[in-house]
């Protein structure tokens, strides 16, 4: 642990001169791959130093962020080391330091920018648990999908009927309640208190109120509340991933402006109180009503582009995706998919990100075939290939592709081809945040599914790779020829 520890302070070492010094930085933080560090002044920035060093598989700029890729799992610790070490701020909502900074920068963040941030915090903090929900779920299809002859495994041995129940209850128990971990860590996001997120979250999901499916289908009558004459229609929020993102916005503010404002004497019982009590009814009134019309609408909206383009639509989007992911944008996808789950049971998006993704990973390898000698292209693709296979693309992207181009757009192509394949076979996912090879354990079972999604990423990645090659020998070519 202290040999590790020493390499991570060499690389904070490293990255600190390159950056333009402590100075020039205004908070550091990380997102499941990437150190994030928000900078006064992009352009001190040596991108070339940062990425030869130890670890680091990949940099990029985005606007007044550098983002510096180490790969999940070794980020938390390399981050927490950096800030730790060189003393840059972490990000926190309440660091009034970093918003006086953030004020002076020569760019300052804009509203989108924050929001895509606030995203990113919100679902890597309740990531592990969605990938543990997700996981589970193909877990117990194994067990129920009919795979021996006409019956399932479960049917088959009866004696893991059990087993799949407690299985069955740890997926469904997790997806159940992701509107309330979504308050809770949205809540913690914009500098609340997280327990205050988690009590309007029981609010939102109350089981003395039908559920909102229940009242639609007509199975169920909301509850009237009559207020001076308003009668107002109250159904729980079970499955509103909008609404509890919107939700733990206001809790967070209601309740730190509760606490500014009560004097200590009855601010910790009053506190509190009034901002259930002001959230609640927020929520039934307005934020409610509001967030189930915009969620309806994304989720309307992306059907509807799923079937109205067809084939084509797939295509594009499977080719462009891993675009996407290079300028950050694939981090508002998380909320997305979430409300898929929640309303159609089903979320089409992962396959295609799955193919995408495995399509730059064909492009690392067409990459290494065309420079099988290159030692150190070899060992950087390797590493980035393997990163591929678990569903983390920056290494491939940042490392090579992007800087070498023509592996990007072999890359895209095969994304592309894997996307017709997906469309055409009906490939979809009953939960989301993995793809890859983990990514089958949460594939739907339904038209060979399983068989089908090993299929789409082998295309992916093959497509990827002999496109890569086919368009690398006319790019070196010409490089050749412009020498």
């Amino acid at each position: 642990m202290k040999h590790e520890r020493k390499v991570y302070e060499k690389i904070s070492d490293g990255i600190l001169p390159e950056i333009g010094g402590k100075d020039n930085a205004i908070e550091a933080f990380h997102c499941a791959t990437r150190l994030r560090i928000n900078l006064k002044d992009p352009s001190k920035v040596n991108t070339d130093k940062i990425s030869q060093l130890d670890l680091v598989k990949g940099v990029n700029i985005t606007r007044n962020q550098l983002q510096i890729i180490f790969g999940a799992g070794l980020v938390d610790d390399v981050t927490s080391v950096f800030i730790q070490h060189t003393g840059i701020p972490a990000q926190s909502i309440e660091n009034n330091s970093v918003e006086d900074d953030a004020a002076n920068s020569k760019e300052e963040k804009s509203w989108f920018s924050r929001f895509l941030d606030d995203l990113t915090g919100v679902f890597s903090d309740i990531l592990p648990g969605i990938l543990a929900g997700g996981i589970l779920i193909g877990v117990n299809n194994l067990f129920t999908q009919k795979i021996i002859g006409s019956l399932s495994l479960v049917q088959a041995i009866p004696g893991l009927s059990g087993i799949s129940v407690i299985i069955n209850l740890g997926a469904s128990g997790i997806f159940a309640m992701l509107p309330l971990l979504v308050c809770y860590a949205a809540t913690k996001r914009y500098g609340g208190r997280p327990v205050m997120g988690l009590a309007i979250g029981t609010v939102m999901m109350s089981s003395s109120l039908p559920s909102m499916s229940d009242v639609q289908t007509g199975a169920a009558k909301a509850l009237i509340a009559n207020i001076f004459g308003w009668h107002l229609s109250l159904t729980s929020f079970g499955g509103q991933i909008i609404v509890a993102l919107i939700m733990g916005y206001i809790v967070a503010k209601t309740d730190n402006f509760f606490q500014k404002k009560l004097p200590g004497v009855i601010q910790f019982v009053l506190a509190p109180m009034l901002t259930i009590l002001v959230a609640s009814f927020l929520l039934f009134m307005v934020i409610g009503p509001v967030g189930v019309a915009l969620s309806t609408w994304i989720t309307k909206g992306l059907v509807w582009m799923s079937s109205a383009f067809g084939i084509f639509g797939y295509i594009i989007f499977g080719g462009i995706q891993q675009l996407i992911v290079i300028t950050g944008l694939h981090n508002m996808f998380g909320a997305v998919e979430a409300q898929l789950i929640a309303t159609t049971k089903y979320d089409f998006l992962n396959p295609l990100f799955s193919g995408s993704l495995m399509g730059q990973g064909g492009g690392v390898l067409g990459y290494m075939l065309l420079n099988r000698k290159n030692k150190k292209a070899q060992e950087v693709g390797i590493s980035a290939f393997f990163s591929v296979l678990f569903g983390i693309s920056e290494p491939a992207l940042f490392g090579i592709n992007i800087k070498n181009r023509y592996p990007l757009i072999g890359g895209c192509i095969g994304g592309a081809v894997a996307a017709a394949f997906t469309y055409l076979t009906k490939i979809t996912a009953v939960a989301f945040g993995t793809t890859g090879l983990t990514g089958i354990a949460i594939a739907a079972p339904q038209n060979n599914g399983y068989l089908n999604y090993i299929l789409m990423n082998l295309i992916g990645c093959l497509v990827g790779m002999f496109a890569t090659i086919i368009i690398g020998k006319f790019f070196i070519k010409k490089q050749n020829e412009m020498a």
